[in-house]
C-alpha cells in the first residue's frame, strides 16, 4: 500500500503494519497479527478493515475473512468498551465458572456475545485463558481477574463503571 493511499488506521499503526509486511518471508504471515491490532484500534473487523487488511498484505478479501473466522477471538460486530470473557473450561468450570458467568448475565442483563445498551460492556463465554491455576478466571480486554466467586462480579463491574465515568466516555454509571 503506498504512502499516498488513504487508510481508516491511524498513522501509528499503519506504519507498523508496514513493517509487519516487511518482517516476515511470506507477507500472508502477517495477517493475523494485523487483524488482532486492527480490532484493538477499531473495536472489530468491519468491511473496511478486512479489504484494507487484504490489500496491505496482497490477498483477497475472502481470504481475509476464511481466517478471520476460524479465530473465536476475532470478531465481526462491536463489543462493548469493556469485553468481559469469562473461561468456562475445565479448570474453572470445576472451580464455579458458570456460577460467575451466570451472574455476569444477570447483574449486565445480557448473554453471550452480548451488548449492554450503553455500549460499556459486552460478555462472552470462552475457551481457556491460561489462567487455570488461578480459576475461576476472566478477561476485562487485556485485564485478568481471578480466583471469583459469583460476588466478586459486582466489584469488577463497579471498577470498570468507574474507569469509564473517571474517563468521561459514559454519562450514567
Amino acid at each position: 500500500m503506498s504512502n499516498e493511499t488513504m487508510t481508516i488506521f491511524s498513522p501509528k499503526l499503519a506504519a507498523r503494519f508496514d513493517a509487519l509486511v516487511q518482517k516476515y518471508p511470506a507477507r500472508r504471515s502477517a495477517l493475523v497479527p494485523m487483524l488482532l491490532y486492527a480490532q484493538d484500534e477499531i473495536g472489530y473487523l468491519s468491511d473496511a478493515v478486512i479489504a484494507e487488511v487484504a490489500e496491505r498484505i496482497g490477498i483477497t478479501e475472502l481470504d481475509v475473512r476464511n481466517v478471520a473466522t476460524y479465530y473465536s477471538m476475532l470478531r465481526f460486530k462491536p463489543a462493548g468498551k469493556y469485553n468481559v470473557q469469562v473461561c468456562t473450561n475445565i479448570s474453572c468450570m470445576l472451580r464455579g465458572a458458570y456460577d460467575v458467568f451466570e451472574r455476569f448475565q444477570d447483574e449486565l442483563g445480557v448473554g453471550h456475545k452480548g451488548v449492554t445498551p450503553d455500549g460499556l460492556f459486552s460478555l462472552e463465554e470462552v475457551e481457556c485463558i491460561g489462567a487455570c491455576c488461578w480459576a475461576p478466571a476472566i478477561q476485562v480486554n487485556y485485564d485478568f481477574h481471578d480466583e471469583l466467586t459469583p460476588e466478586s462480579v459486582s466489584g469488577i463491574l463497579a471498577e470498570y463503571r468507574g474507569k469509564a465515568k473517571a474517563e468521561g466516555t459514559v454519562s450514567h454509571a
